[in-house]
C-alpha cells in the first residue's frame, strides 16, 4: 500500500522547514506497512476483471456495460490497495479499455464488433473534458504560488495578526486556510503553506513537533482544509471531476458564485465547529506561544519585500476570482476558459511570474493523467449504461425507490463515508461513485433537482476527516509526525459526526429554500 501514499504525499514535492532540518514528507516517515503485497493485490485486480468478463452476459446489461464493470472493479481493487501509483493504473485502465471495448460488440449494431480503435477514443474521451483542462490549470497556478512564495506569505501575513494565544493561533491557522482556498486551487499546496510556520511557531517554544500544542496546531490547519475542499468550487480537483460527469450527462453548468452560495454556509459552520472540537479534544501543554510572533515576523523579513512577481501574480488571482465569482451574472466566460487565459498570461515573458523550465519541475504530470482517466472511466461507465445497471442492482436492493428523499440523502450518504476508508484518494471516489449516483437519479422515482442530489454527495466524498490516509494532505502532515492516527481520530469522528448531521439538516432546509434540491 505504501507506492500509493508516496505519490499522494509527494506528489507538490513538499519539503518542509523547521528549525534548519529538512523533514520529508515520504513513504517511510509516513507509514511504514510490515509487508509489501502489491504483487498479490495486483494479480487479484486481475483475477476479479477476468472473472466479471467470463461471467453470463445479463439480458438488461450490453457487452460492453459488463466490461466496463470488469475494468472498474480492477481500478477500484487498486485504488483502495495502492498496489500501484495512480498513474500506473491510468495506463493500465487505458489499455484495458482500449482492448475489451474494442473486442466487444457495438452498441448500435451488434452484429459487429466496436473495434479498438473506437474502444481506444473512448479510452481517451476523458482528455477533451474542460474539467481536465481546469484542474491542470490549478495545478499551474498551484505552481505560481509556490515558485513566487505568495501563498506564504499570506499565510505568514495572517498568522502575524492574530496574536500569540494558542486559541488565536488555532483560529489564525483556520483564516489561513480559507483565505487561500479561494487563490490555491490545491489541498496539498494550502495545507504545505501552513503547516511548516505552526511547526516552526511549536519549535520557537522550545517543544517537539509531536508535543500536544504541535498536533493541536497541524491536525486543526488540514482538516480545515478539507472542509474548504467542499465550501468552493476550484477548492479541489475532485470537484472538477464530478462537475465533468454532470456537465455532460445533464448539460448543466455549475457556475462558481453558485457552488459558493450551494456550500460555502456549510463550510462555514463547520470551521466554527472544528474550532471548538479541537480546543476541547487536544489540550496544548502551554496558552500562550511566546516568541511566535517574533518568530513569524522573522520569516516575513527573509521573504523580503514583496517582489514585482508577487505583485503580478495577486493582480491576476484577484482578476481571476472576480471573473469566476461572476460568472454567468456579468460575462459568459466560464471557469475553465478565464483560468487558461489567466495561466497563459501568468507563463508570458516580461508580464508572468514564471518560465516553463520551473514549471515542468513542479507540476505532476501524472496527476492529470489521472483525472482524465477517471473521467474516461466514468464516461463509459455512463455510456454503456453499465452505471446504471450496477445503481439499479445496488441500491435497488436497498430499497431506496420506497425512502423519501431525506432518507435516501441519509444512506447515501453513511455509505458514501464508509467507503471513503478505503480511498486515499476523493479523485478516484468521485471517478467511481459520481456515475453511479448520476445514474441512480433516473432510476429513483422522487421528484428532485438531479444536479443537486450529485453535488450533495460530491460535497460527502470530499470528507476526509478521520484517518491520515483519507486525503492528500493530511498524509503531508502525518509525514511530519506531529500527531499520531489517534489523535487524528479524535478530531475526525466528532467532525465527520457533525459535518454528516450538517449535511442532513442542510438538504431538509437551506438547500431546499435556495432550490438545489
Amino acid at each position: 500500500m505504501g507506492n500509493q501514499k508516496q505519490y499522494e504525499v509527494s506528489e507538490q514535492n513538499y519539503v518542509l522547514e523547521r528549525k534548519g532540518q529538512l523533514v520529508k514528507t515520504s513513504e517511510e516517515t509516513a507509514l511504514k506497512p510490515k509487508r509489501n503485497l502489491n504483487g498479490l493485490w495486483i494479480i487479484l485486480a486481475f483475477v476479479v476483471l477476468i472473472t466479471i468478463v467470463l461471467l453470463p452476459n445479463p439480458a438488461d446489461l450490453p457487452v460492453t456495460g459488463q466490461r466496463a464493470l470488469a475494468i472498474l472493479a480492477f481500478a477500484v481493487i487498486l485504488w483502495v490497495t495502492e498496489a500501484v501509483p495512480y498513474p500506473v493504473s491510468a495506463a493500465m485502465i487505458l489499455g484495458l479499455a482500449a482492448v475489451l471495448l474494442g473486442l466487444a460488440p457495438d452498441m448500435a449494431n451488434p452484429d459487429e464488433m466496436l473495434g479498438t480503435k473506437e474502444g481506444l477514443k473512448m479510452a481517451l474521451a476523458g482528455f477533451s473534458s474542460p474539467a481536465v483542462a481546469l484542474v491542470a490549470a490549478a495545478l499551474f497556478l498551484a505552481t505560481a504560488m509556490q515558485a513566487t512564495n505568495l501563498h506564504k506569505r499570506l499565510a505568514l501575513y495572517i498568522l502575524s495578526k492574530v496574536g500569540v494565544k494558542t486559541g488565536a493561533i488555532i483560529f489564525g491557522s483556520i483564516v489561513v486556510s480559507i483565505i487561500l482556498a479561494f487563490f490555491v486551487p490545491s489541498a496539498t499546496a494550502r495545507a504545505g503553506a501552513v503547516v511548516p510556520i505552526l511547526l516552526g511557531m511549536v519549535a520557537a517554544f522550545g517543544l517537539p513537533a509531536n508535543s500536544r500544542l504541535g498536533a493541536l496546531l497541524v491536525i486543526t490547519a488540514v482538516q480545515s482544509v478539507s472542509i474548504w475542499n467542499i465550501g468552493i468550487k476550484t477548492g479541489a480537483a475532485q470537484n472538477m471531476v464530478a462537475l465533468g460527469f454532470i456537465e455532460k450527462e445533464f448539460g448543466v453548468s455549475v457556475a462558481w458564485s453558485s457552488w459558493f452560495l450551494y456550500a460555502a454556509p456549510w463550510s462555514i459552520i463547520m470551521s466554527i465547529v472544528l474550532y471548538f472540537v479541537m480546543l476541547a479534544i487536544i489540550k496544548p501543554e502551554t496558552k500562550v506561544i511566546e516568541g511566535g510572533k517574533e518568530l513569524i515576523q522573522g520569516q516575513l523579513k527573509e521573504l523580503g519585500k514583496m517582489k514585482s512577481s508577487e505583485l503580478r501574480l495577486i493582480i491576476i488571482s484577484l482578476i481571476l476570482l472576480f471573473l469566476w465569482a461572476t460568472e454567468e451574472k456579468f460575462h459568459s466566460f466560464d471557469t475553465t476558459t478565464v483560468t487558461i487565459v489567466a495561466i497563459a498570461i501568468l507563463l508570458t515573458p516580461k508580464i508572468g511570474v514564471f518560465d516553463w523550465k520551473t514549471v515542468q519541475q513542479m507540476i505532476p504530470w501524472g496527476t492529470i493523467i489521472v483525472f482524465a482517466v477517471g473521467i474516461s472511466l466514468g464516461t463509459i461507465l455512463l455510456d454503456t449504461t453499465g452505471a446504471q445497471w450496477l445503481s439499479d442492482k445496488v441500491f435497488g436492493a436497498m430499497g431506496l425507490n420506497n425512502m423519501p428523499l431525506l432518507a435516501t440523502i441519509a444512506l447515501l450518504s453513511l455509505f458514501n463515508i464508509l467507503i471513503h476508508l478505503g480511498f486515499a484518494s476523493a479523485t478516484s471516489l468521485s471517478s467511481a461513485l459520481i456515475p453511479i449516483f448520476i445514474a441512480l437519479t433516473s432510476t429513483i422515482a422522487l421528484d428532485v433537482n438531479e444536479v443537486g442530489f450529485v453535488l450533495i454527495q460530491q460535497f460527502v466524498i470530499s470528507f476526509g476527516f478521520l484517518l491520515p490516509v483519507s486525503a492528500p494532505q493530511n498524509m503531508l502532515a502525518y509525514g511530519t509526525g506531529a500527531f499520531s492516527v489517534k489523535d487524528f481520530l479524535k478530531s475526525g469522528i466528532p467532525l465527520t459526526v457533525i459535518g454528516y448531521l450538517l449535511i442532513l439538516l442542510f438538504s431538509a432546509t437551506y438547500w431546499k429554500w435556495i432550490g438545489l434540491l
